[in-house]
């Protein structure tokens, strides 16, 4: 009997020895360039409504705005996270955050959609880049344990609060009229507050980042172009399901489905046969590991539908400002760190089966309850508001129908981020640790991207269905009290019927997507209870999976 097993590379231990910096500044760079990726997902979030103004962009094409930028993130990070094991990771994390700032700089002077689409797209790109990296290092350097997970903990903490932190940020950039004496539009601070940071963490770098072996010649370019495409083409497809100028049936909608299926099959058969596959089989050959990407996929979509829809919901049917809508997500900061910290102590003790699974649960319950929002959403209702200078949902109280439910889901997603983020990379060898954080990584922004399309479909399909019935009424009620349907509300480019009919429409939209969000995070648990089986003591231990035993 022959003993066969497989042994990892030395671990790269950047900032501890062999000439490496500082270990704890190194963490602080990865961290702050993580908050800066993950915020730029939800940033834009609170400024929707001004960008769409300014730029035209219709209802429909501005969830582009933040799926085009998830879609490019989660599309091209396999390949980011190849690149890294290839040509070393620093070097991809400090092109990464490069490319980043001066896409943010595009975005910030963008005067029209197609500039700034684009410019969302190559920050995806730029994100792609560093983020697989980033965890890749941190995977790397921390010996599996305690000191794993507290680094871990911080790592899911800020990729949680990230989101929350964007969208205050979002909120206090985008009601300033100037900012340092810059005579900007709020909304394009959104942006042009990345160009400063990234570049200097790029600069930073190379003093507090140690440079990993490279492997050049072993790209599998096939891989990432039907990979890449076939996603975009799935998650255009259904954005133009749900739009009403398209629908299921429209020719661009089924050829955009098929398009992407046939690209992602072809991704499969390349991936199969290729030597140096850009997504290696044996990623996936570990159930834990397995189970674990699925849930990522899954759970951040639902994550990043709640951000989208209520931050839309509390601004323009409660009547928020962009600052107190940032401010009314500051909850979800402080609830995501604490139950990534609680979840980084518990699981040396608990397995991570029972405290994914128990986060899982407390964010359906939180969807659940967003999805029984209500608001007087009447044609009498809405026009009384307009009468009064005021929204329709003017009386929905923050601290009893919002807060605590955001609560509930951040502290449900820290210990949901904590665990699988662990228990995703475990094992994983030293050399293809780029690309398992690749996966891990595609796995959240392309759920993300998906679950912000599948459900604006669910929305718009509402919503449309809604406005057929309402909007007679409204124009009609408009037109008796003396105001002119067709006349825009001053200060912005709306008329008063638009204007009426999205706040009696978008509530029935919003509350059917949470409603399907609640049902994706209870399949997401489903999973994790059923098939995430990993023991608490196999986390506090290092190397390859069993050794392989041959006769």
């Amino acid at each position: 009997m022959t003993s066969i097993e497989a042994t990892d590379p030395p671990i790269e231990e950047a900032g501890t020895t062999n000439g490496h910096r500082n270990l704890g500044l190194a963490l602080t760079l990865i961290l702050v360039a993580q908050l800066m990726v993950v915020l730029d997902a939800t940033i834009a979030n609170i400024a929707l409504p001004y960008i769409g103004q300014d730029l035209e962009i219709s209802q429909a094409n501005l969830t582009w705005i933040v799926t085009g930028y998830s879609l490019a993130f989660g599309g091209l990070l396999l390949l980011g996270g190849r690149l890294g094991d290839l040509y070393g990771r620093r070097r991809m994390f400090m092109t990464g955050l490069a490319t980043f700032a001066v896409a943010s700089l595009l975005g910030g002077i963008a005067q029209n959609e197609a500039l700034l689409l684009g410019a969302r797209g190559l920050q995806g790109l730029g994100a792609a880049l560093a983020a697989p990296a980033a965890l890749a290092l941190i995977t790397t350097t921390f010996p599996a344990g305690p000191q794993r997970n507290r680094a871990f903990a911080m790592y899911g903490a800020m990729s949680g609060a990230g989101a929350a932190v964007g969208l205050i940020l979002g909120g206090w950039l985008t009601g300033l009229d100037s900012f340092l004496g810059l005579d900007v539009d709020g909304w394009r601070l959104t942006f042009l507050i990345n160009v400063p940071i990234g570049l200097v963490a790029a600069a930073l770098a190379p003093r507090v980042l140690a440079e990993s072996e490279s492997h050049p010649g072993q790209m599998d370019i096939p891989g990432a172009i039907t990979g890449t495409l076939g996603l975009l083409g799935v998650v255009f497809g259904l954005t133009r399901a749900g739009s009403a100028d398209y629908g299921w049936g429209a020719g661009q909608t089924i050829g955009s489905l098929v398009a992407g299926v046939l690209l992602l099959i072809a991704f499969a058969v390349i991936e199969s046969r290729v030597e140096h596959p850009l997504l290696p089989i044996r990623i996936f050959a570990n159930r834990t590991r397995a189970t674990s990407f699925v849930a990522m996929m899954i759970a951040p979509a639902a994550m990043f539908a709640m951000f989208y829809f209520l931050s839309l919901f509390i601004q323009q049917l409660v009547g928020y400002s962009p600052l107190r809508a940032g401010f009314a997500f500051l909850p979800f900061s402080v609830g995501v760190v604490a139950g990534a910290t609680v979840s980084s102590k518990l699981v040396a003790k608990i397995d991570a089966r029972y405290i994914a699974g128990t986060g899982t649960l407390l964010a359906a319950i939180a969807l659940f309850a967003f999805s029984r929002l209500s608001v007087d959403d009447s044609p009498s209702g809405v026009l009384a508001a307009v009468a009064n200078g005021s929204t329709a949902g003017a009386d929905v109280n923050y601290w009893t129908q919002v807060f605590p439910f955001v609560v509930l889901m951040s502290v449900g997603m820290g210990m949901v981020f904590v665990s699988l983020m662990l228990t995703a990379v475990h094992h994983v060898r030293a050399e293809d640790s780029g690309v398992g954080s690749g996966v891990l990584n595609t796995m959240q922004q392309v759920g993300g991207a998906l679950g912000l399309a599948t459900l604006s479909t669910v929305a718009l399909h509402f919503t449309n269905g809604r406005t057929a019935e309402v909007a007679p009424a409204l124009a009609k009620g408009l037109t008796q009290a003396g105001i002119d349907p067709s006349a825009t509300v001053p200060g912005t480019d709306v008329t008063y019927l638009q204007g009426s009919v999205f706040q009696a429409t978008f509530t029935e939209g919003a509350t059917h997507a949470f409603f399907a969000g609640s049902l994706m995070m209870l399949a997401t648990s489903a999973i994790i209870w059923i098939f995430l089986n990993v023991k608490h003591t196999e986390l506090a231990t290092d190397g390859p999976e069993a050794p392989v035993h041959v006769g």
